[in-house]
């Protein structure tokens, strides 16, 4: 029982790492080397530790991971056990030895195999003999045999007959197909053959002696250039000279080859040159050179009967003569407009030579410009740069520039650059660009044939620099095309085309597009405003130009109510705001807009904004009448402030009550006299005639009597008035002049007099102690007009109208009497019928009456009496 816990516990220490073997197990034979194809078997011994338990009916094979077939296994005995596989083709593969017990797998042991093929025949063998150096052969192995295989080569000495010398064979081994030794000591013209022996652990094969003669192979050391010279006023013609290396035969012809090549060519030419025995240097001329052109030039050299070049010398350079520049230079210009001054900025630029071949190194280049109509004043600079600016003024300029080196100077460019006021025809009447899969295309129209040569501008939009243009001549045709990759992508590019008539340049036709395109790196922000109530204003800015990435198509204006359906509206790329209408009162909206090109759309921010509830016509609608209304009361309030007393005596007039009357009360004897008026005309307050107005009443004649309702306003015309100028004499104001007339005046009417307040006061406080009799009805009536008359015939008309006896008796208070604003209207019914010849005097008012001015109203009328 204790056997089997540690037969466990060692079957599961093994579980952990099974790959690792247990060490107490041997397999055989160890990493075998077999021929592929073969038969491989394999024996595996179990050490003593396993006996008890475990004998090799427990062991099970492997080849990498796979489990090997049990008919394939064989036990020899309980230690011992074996396995055979049949055709073995795998390059490398591991063989492992194992033992199951309890259904747990431990690996005992595992070994290597390798299968390939026995070497085959060495063949094309060859080599070469670094004069004095060394000694190196090349062969062919054949079929690759994936084994590691030895070779060893070997020369051995021939006699003339082809029989080679015993003892005179020299060893090099290698495992690669290459050997290379130092042979000794041995007589140049010594004849050799070469022999190459390979081996493996299955097999060996050699090859024949093949014979090399040792001048056949024989390479010496490279010559070395003296000396790449030109000749001077020799064009196109430069001399080299070398000298051979130190170790040569010097009894050998040699020759040798010069190797030449301009700089701006990949191409070389060459020259052979042969040299005699004996000849330490060598020289050639190399003629048909290119002007101004720098040539490199390298040198080597062959034993006549090699078979190998010597390498090539270190190279060295030089130029041939120079010529001055055969081309003129690719000139253009930007014309800046005039400045305030009347002067303006010609940036000139151009372009290397391009003539090929070149004509020399370029020292400089020479700008002359001068006006057009005056050639005298000519200017000239010099410039080492490939640009420059001129200050000119308004006129027309003729500019030439020209390149120049030691030779001399190249033709002149030359550009004429119009006056600020000059007009230039229009040539081109169409002009369209297009993109292929590798060229941007431009094509034009020009209405004039004649016209053969044009020059096509393009730069960046946002360039600002003059200096930052290209420009190509076209020459016979109307048609320019460029890669692709010279331009930028989603970049807008201007393109203009200019017609030139020899040195002048025409007007240009301008157009600009883009290579390629991609949707707008940003979008517009949209700003609200101020909402209204049904419809919002939405403005933006535009899309800065580096941010478009293409030609914008349109703006699509997104807009969605809270909780509501998300709406839009397309405008075109040149509007920059939009009303939005039909929309709903009092109602958050959400708003952006989208920036469309050809490759798609980016939106904006989202903002947010509220309708308002009502719009200013609302508010007009509803304000406008309240206003009005205010404005009325407002102005009626100010206009009763300012007329109060007008509305006052025309709405509620100030009437006379004969029930508050204190006339009735006065004793006869009393009312005979005047003391009232001079109690109201005494201290310092003086009524003139100009402030005092006495007002009478007309009754109607007997006719009228009857009826109820008589309205003053029919007779007015029976009123007079009485001017009370002549009325006042002296220091003195006394009413008629004489004092007994005015107490007879006062005795036989019943007046109620009406001034100032402070007059009123006086008078109220003068007729307190009369008040005895019952008071007299009285009436105030400001419509009626009174008529002014002399002051004699006032007296005779009062003598006429006073009666004392008409008032000896006392009249009842009539309730019947009404008031109007301007009419006074009496019910008179008591009125005795049976006194038709009564009649009723009054004293004539002294004045008509004056707004604003006091007056005494003396009103009378005739008393009822009862029969």
């Amino acid at each position: 029982m204790l056997n089997n816990l540690i037969w466990l516990f060692i079957l599961l220490c093994s579980s952990i790492a099974d790959e690792n073997p247990v060490g107490d197990a041997d397999i055989f034979p160890s990493s075998p080397e077999i021929e592929r194809g073969s038969t491989l078997k394999l024996y595996c011994f179990l050490g003593k530790h396993y006996t008890p338990q475990r004998n090799a009916s427990h062991i099970i094979w492997r080849l990498n991971h796979e489990l090997i077939a049990q008919e394939h296994y064989n036990v020899v005995n309980e230690t011992v056990s074996s396995v055979t596989i049949h055709n073995f083709t795998y390059s490398k593969a591991h063989v492992k030895c194992c033992t199951r017990y309890l259904d747990k797998e431990q690996l005992l042991v595992h070994t290597e195999v390798e299968s390939g093929f026995p070497p085959d025949t060495p063949r094309n063998i060859s080599c070469t003999y670094y004069f004095n150096t060394k000694l190196t052969c090349t062969w062919n192995s054949g079929r690759e045999t994936n084994l590691m295989t030895n070779y060893t080569l070997y020369q051995k000495m021939m006699t003339k007959g082809g029989v080679t010398h015993p003892n005179t064979a020299y060893l090099c081994e290698s495992k690669a197909e290459s050997c290379s030794f130092y042979p000794p000591y041995a007589p140049y013209s010594s004849s050799s053959c070469f022999q190459v022996k390979a081996e493996n652990v299955l097999g060996k094969a050699s090859s024949d002696c093949v014979p090399i003669p040792m001048e056949n192979i024989v390479k010496f050391d490279p010559p070395e250039i003296l000396s790449v010279k030109r000749v001077t006023g020799i064009k196109q013609l430069l001399t080299v000279a070398w000298k051979m290396p130190e170790k040569i035969i010097s009894s050998n012809k040699f020759s040798c080859q010069v190797q030449y090549r301009n700089l701006h060519s990949n191409s070389s030419e060459f020259v052979t040159v042969p040299l005699n025995s004996g000849e330490k240097t060598g020289s050639c001329n190399l003629t048909g050179l290119w002007d101004s052109t720098e040539y490199s030039v390298a040198v080597r050299c062959i034993s006549v009967g090699s078979m190998f070049w010597s390498e090539w010398s270190r190279g060295k350079s030089e130029s041939t003569e120079e010529k001055a520049p055969s081309e003129k230079v690719d000139l253009w210009r930007v014309i800046e407009s005039s400045h305030s001054a009347g002067s303006r900025f010609v940036h000139l630029l151009w372009k290397p030579l391009n003539n090929f071949p070149p004509s020399g190194r370029i020292l400089g280049y020479k700008i002359q410009y001068f006006p057009e109509n005056d050639a005298a004043l000519k200017i000239t600079n010099f410039s080492l740069s490939k640009n420059v600016s001129l200050l000119v003024n308004e006129e027309a300029y003729i500019i030439s520039v020209a390149a120049y080196n030691s030779a001399g100077y190249s033709p002149e460019a030359i550009l004429r650059i119009p006056s600020t006021n000059e007009k230039t025809s229009q040539i081109i009447e169409t002009l369209r660009t297009f993109t292929t899969n590798e060229e941007v295309v431009v094509e034009w129209r020009a209405s004039e044939a004649e016209v053969t040569e044009y020059i096509v501008e393009w730069y960046e939009d946002l360039e600002t620099n003059p200096f930052g243009r290209s420009w190509q001549y076209v020459t016979n045709s109307t048609v320019w095309k460029t890669n692709k990759k010279n331009l930028k992508p989603f970049v807008c590019y201007n393109i203009s085309v200019y017609p030139l008539y020899g040195n002048a340049v025409a007007a240009p036709y301008s157009i600009q597009t883009y290579v390629q395109e991609k949707k707008p790196s940003e979008g517009p922000v949209a700003d609200t405003g101020i909402p209204g109530k049904n419809e919002v204003t939405i403005k933006w800015k535009e899309i800065s130009k580096d941010k478009r990435n293409g030609f914008l198509r349109n703006y699509t204006i997104f807009y969605k109510p809270e909780d509501g359906k998300e709406l839009n509206e397309t405008v075109n790329s040149d509007v920059l705001e939009y009303r939005l209408r039909s929309l709903k009162s009092d109602t958050q909206y959400t708003v952006y807009i989208m920036a469309s090109n050809e490759a798609g759309g980016t939106s904006g921010e989202r903002k947010t904004f509220k309708t308002l509830k009502f719009n200013k016509e609302d508010i007009l609608f509803i304000a406008l009448p309240t206003g009005l209304s205010l404005l009325f009361l407002f102005a009626l309030w100010i206009m009763c402030i300012l007329k109060k007393s007008t509305f006052k005596k025309v709405c509620w007039p100030d009437i006379p009550n004969p029930v508050e009357s204190i006339a009735a009360g006065w004793p006869l004897h009393t009312s005979m006299n005047n003391s009232f008026l001079e109690k109201v005309l005494s201290e310092d307050k003086i009524i003139d005639s100009e402030d005092l107005s006495v007002l009478e009443y007309c009754f109607p004649d007997g006719s009228q009597e009857g009826s109820l309702l008589i309205n003053l306003e029919t007779h007015v015309s029976e009123c007079t008035a009485i001017n009370t100028k002549g009325m006042l004499t002296g220091g003195k104001k006394i009413l008629y002049n004489e004092e007994n007339k005015a107490a007879k005046l006062l005795s036989s009417s019943m007046p109620y007099v009406n001034t100032d307040q402070d007059i009123r006061s006086q008078m109220h406080s003068a007729l307190i102690p009369m008040k005895e009799s019952q008071p007299k009805k009285m009436l105030e009536d400001d419509s009626c007009e009174s008529q002014e008359t002399s002051i004699a015939n006032e007296d005779n008309d009062n003598e006429e109208a006073l009666k004392l006896e008409d008032f000896s008796v006392r009249a009842p208070f009539n309730p019947y009497l009404n008031n109007s604003v301007k009419t006074r209207e009496f019910l008179i019914s008591e009125l005795s019928k049976k006194e038709p010849n009564s009649q009723s005097s009054a004293l004539p008012p002294l004045q008509q009456n004056v707004a604003g001015h006091s007056y005494v109203t003396l009103d009378m009328f005739r008393p009822a009496t009862a029969h």
